[in-house]
Parts: structure tokens; sequence; C-alpha cells
């Protein structure tokens, strides 16, 4: 049986994909933080800049710089560019 994956990406092309726009990040605690990707590393720590955080979906933040440690992730999701 051959596997059909002919347009398959990986999770490390998605994240190459992102670097440098804006996405969401959604920790296990149901935080989201938007902001700008800038880095992140193997352990999935992340950089954010220009951050917002929500709560329950309403805006209760605004951070310059963020540092997300990689464990608190649940994941990342690239917003839809205007």
């Amino acid at each position: 049986m051959e596997a059909q994956q002919t347009n398959a990406r990986s999770p490390t092309d998605f994240l190459n994909s992102v670097l440098g726009r804006q996405v969401t990040v959604k920790l296990n605690s149901g935080i989201d933080y938007k902001g700008v990707l800038a880095c992140l590393d193997g352990y999935m720590n992340i950089a954010l800049e220009n951050t917002e955080e929500y709560v329950d979906g309403s805006l209760k933040n605004k951070y310059g710089d963020t540092f997300i440690r990689g464990n608190n992730v649940l994941y990342i999701s690239a917003d839809k560019s205007a």
C-alpha cells in the first residue's frame, strides 16, 4: 500500500514558513498569545514580538517581547494575512 503524501509538509516546514509572521500561541492553561514569531528552538521555546495576551477571548495585556517555555504550548497557529 503506497502512501499518498504528494503535498505533505512537516511541522518544521510549517514553523519555518511562519517565522516573522503573525501567529497565535495557545497554552495548556487556555491563555492565547498573539504576536510576531521572532524565533523558536527544538524544545518549542518561543519568542514573540508585539505580543497581546488574551484570557477567555478578551485582551488582558500587551507586551513588547514575550518568551514562552515550550512545555506550556498546546499549539501554534498562523494568522490569516490581511
